[in-house]
């Protein structure tokens, strides 16, 4: 039996193992609220589409815009059986085309060919949101920091293979018009939409994804210990073989069954590694025989460093995606800039090649360019929304302190409201560094009474009032209920705030002996003082660590605020050089895709990264885990290569059982449903979405479907 998709719901994909009630219920009352836009699941219907006359293109912006945005009612998330996913057909696709003026006028004057040259055979027909759009304008928006790209990859970069739709219940087709999987899932037949092209006019082939296979992932200066291929890509330690069918077809095999990799494919995780062969190969000494002078002409120290910048690294290091604007891209817009040190604005124009259109033939997208303000300061950002110079953002500056700010503000700023659902377990994660290089500290840290004292200290009923405004409930690091787990255990397990209980555990263990001061003293004499390290404009986060500063040195630990620049945040913690640190909650309702704060289960499992590294590097990198984390690691192994939706769910239930009993990891309260801020002007933005890395909004709303008119 053969598994073929065209478009496949994650119901059947994982069904009560993954999102069994909680991202699917909430979808049902997202659904609610109106379908996304997507692929077009009927023919056009408009007059000139079912004449056969020439579709109708944009026209000029109108002087008045329409009704503000208004914010959605609040969503709760709630249990609900989800129906079958509908049966669909494929959108028909339009036989006439229009593009955007700009391009119109290149076309004339001979520096581009027609757009129906430019588009492949079956472009992604896109349904608008509210209504086909309008070509022109510009969406502004912000990050904090260099180092802050996840913004533009949801914005900017959300291209995969595949992608989630809007109510996060299937996957969909995109760069990929279909696949199949094989009946025992360990292979899987894929389908590039035929004449998509590069940026730059070249085509967007198999080769170029076997180009990644056979000189990237096969390439041991590229692909090793320090930056393994992807953890979708491999299985039992070994990577997926690719083959070559035809130019738009190939095989992706793996030794086992591949449970997770459509899932995986349909997140973050799937995008960023399909390069452009035919410029990269200059980059590449395989292909390049003076390299040795190119890297020179580039300050570079090798030839794998001068690729990586130009071209293709580990997508949480530096690389070409947003590094190198000369890089060729298949997204909506093209970068003009690359991001460096002293970079104040990034612009992104619109690619002439872009393979989406509107039911109506329209060429997407229809905004002319993205451009992106960089700050340090999240009230920096907070202040060009206020004065409406933000045109839709939520990240970085929706808290719930400003909620009340932009609320008045709103007709002053002309702007209005969008809601998002959290898929978070947490507002907040403080993770101790298991893998510390002092070995004092480390002891220290791995002591489970150690964590459950310093948990028990801290006042969540107070930090809730006064941080989160009295919005949660005290909770630690565990999946939602509506996930369909047993994790009572796991979720409130030393919540109560009891500085005795926190006192007695800290004598237990030996720290019982206090300075001067009132401060405990490790078992080398010194103070026991913790760096909490935490990003810059985290604004939330710091306020909270004051207090938690407080909690902590009424049983006698020193805990000092260290605020820095996301970048060396990810950079210490990488090499887990950092004492304790802060980050946010995600693995609420993920299921099997996102388990950081129940194991060792990424690099963004914050409290013991390199038992991680040593996974997945087979020992070669990092520290080898302790024995809980070393089972959970492999209860997840057999989670990969296991197709069977049941077995996956109680592995996992084991790998929350192991959590439950080591506490690797403390939590603060449940988090609420979030919001955004979204001009009047600014259009075809879904009133209500998720929020969640995993489901990298706004990247499933799609951002090439959002138009903007003239106030």
């Amino acid at each position: 039996m053969t598994v073929t998709g065209s478009k496949l719901s994650r119901r059947t994909l994982v069904r009560s193992s993954l999102f069994a009630s909680g991202v699917l219920a909430a979808s049902a009352l997202l659904a609610a609220c109106g379908t996304g836009p997507g692929e077009s699941t009927a023919a056009p219907t408009s007059a000139a589409a079912s004449s056969g006359a020439a579709p109708t293109a944009p026209t000029a912006q109108p002087t008045t815009a329409p009704p503000p945005t208004t914010a959605a009612n609040p969503i709760t998330i709630s249990q609900a059986t989800p129906a079958a996913a509908p049966t669909t057909v494929a959108a028909a696709v339009p036989t006439k085309f229009n593009e955007a003026p700009a391009l119109a006028d290149q076309v004339k004057a001979g520096k581009l060919p027609p757009v129906e040259q430019r588009l492949p055979q079956d472009p992604l027909v896109i349904t608008p949101q509210e209504q086909v759009g309008v070509y022109g304008g510009a969406w502004h928006s912000g990050e904090m920091g260099k180092a802050d790209s996840a913004w533009m990859t949801r914005t900017l970069g959300y291209e995969g293979l595949v992608r989630w739709d809007l109510q996060w219940q299937k996957i969909i087709p995109n760069l990929a018009s279909r696949w199949e999987v094989s009946s025992d899932g360990s292979e899987f037949t894929w389908y590039l939409r035929k004449g998509v092209k590069w940026s730059n006019g070249d085509p967007l082939t198999t080769d170029d994804i076997l180009f990644w296979y056979e000189d990237i992932i096969l390439n041991p200066e590229l692909t090793n210990s320090e930056n393994p291929p992807p953890s979708w890509f491999t299985i039992d330690g070994k990577p997926g073989k690719i083959t070559k069918v035809d130019d738009y077809t190939f095989t992706m095999a793996f030794v086992k069954p591949n449970g997770l990799l459509l899932q995986n494919l349909a997140t973050p995780n799937g995008i960023g590694w399909i390069v452009p062969s035919k410029y990269a190969k200059q980059f590449h000494k395989k292909y390049n025989p003076n390299i040795d002078q190119l890297v020179k002409q580039n300050n570079a120290s090798d030839w794998v460093a001068l690729f990586q910048a130009k071209v293709w690294n580990n997508p949480n290091q530096v690389n070409g995606r947003w590094f190198n604007p000369e890089l060729p891209t298949y997204f909506a817009w093209a970068l003009q800039q690359g991001i460096d040190q002293s970079l104040q604005q990034l612009t992104a124009v619109r690619n002439p090649y872009y393979w989406k259109v509107d039911p109506t033939g329209n060429q997407l997208p229809y905004l002319d360019q993205l451009v992106y303000y960089y700050y340090q300061k999240p009230e920096e950002l907070v202040l060009k929304a206020l004065n409406g110079e933000i045109d839709m953002m939520d990240r970085s500056i929706a808290t719930n302190q400003n909620k009340a700010v932009f609320t008045q503000n709103q007709q002053k700023g002309n702007y209005g409201f969008f809601s998002t659902i959290s898929s978070s377990t947490n507002v907040m994660a403080i993770a101790f560094n298991l893998n510390h290089p002092d070995p004092v500290l480390k002891k220290i840290f791995q002591t489970k009474d150690f964590r459950a004292a310093m948990s028990q200290a801290i006042n969540r009923a107070e930090i809730i009032d006064l941080i989160y405004l009295k919005q949660g409930q005290p909770r630690q690091l565990a999946p939602l209920d509506q996930a369909g787990y047993n994790v009572e255990k796991l979720a409130t397990q030393y919540l109560t705030y009891d500085p005795k209980a926190a006192n007695d555990l800290l004598d237990k263990i030996g720290l019982n002996k206090k300075d001067a001061n009132g401060i405990r003293l490790r078992p080398d004499g010194k103070p026991l003082s913790i760096n909490m390290e935490v990003t810059t404009g985290s604004t939330e986060w710091i306020d909270a660590l004051q207090l938690i500063q407080k909690y902590w040195k009424a049983v006698g630990v020193d805990m000092q605020v260290k605020t820095e620049d996301r970048s060396l945040f990810y950079t210490r913690k990488d090499a887990w050089q950092h004492d304790a640190n802060v980050w946010g909650g995600d693995g609420g309702m993920e299921g099997p895709l996102e388990m950081r704060w129940f194991f060792p289960f990424s690099h963004e499992s914050n409290f013991a990264t390199a038992w991680y590294w040593w996974w997945v590097t087979g020992g070669k990198k990092g520290e080898k885990p302790s024995d809980a984390a070393a089972q959970q690691q492999a209860l997840y192994d057999q989670i990969k290569v296991t197709a069977d939706p049941a077995q996956q769910k109680k592995l996992m239930q084991q790998i929350l059982d192991i959590a439950a009993d080591q506490f690797w990891a403390i939590g603060i309260a449940t988090p609420v449903n979030g919001y955004g801020i979204v001009k009047n002007n600014f259009h075809n933005v879904p009133k209500t979405m998720f929020g969640s890395w995993l489901y990298p909004n706004p990247g499933p709303a799609a951002p090439e479907q959002f138009y903007q008119t003239k106030t």
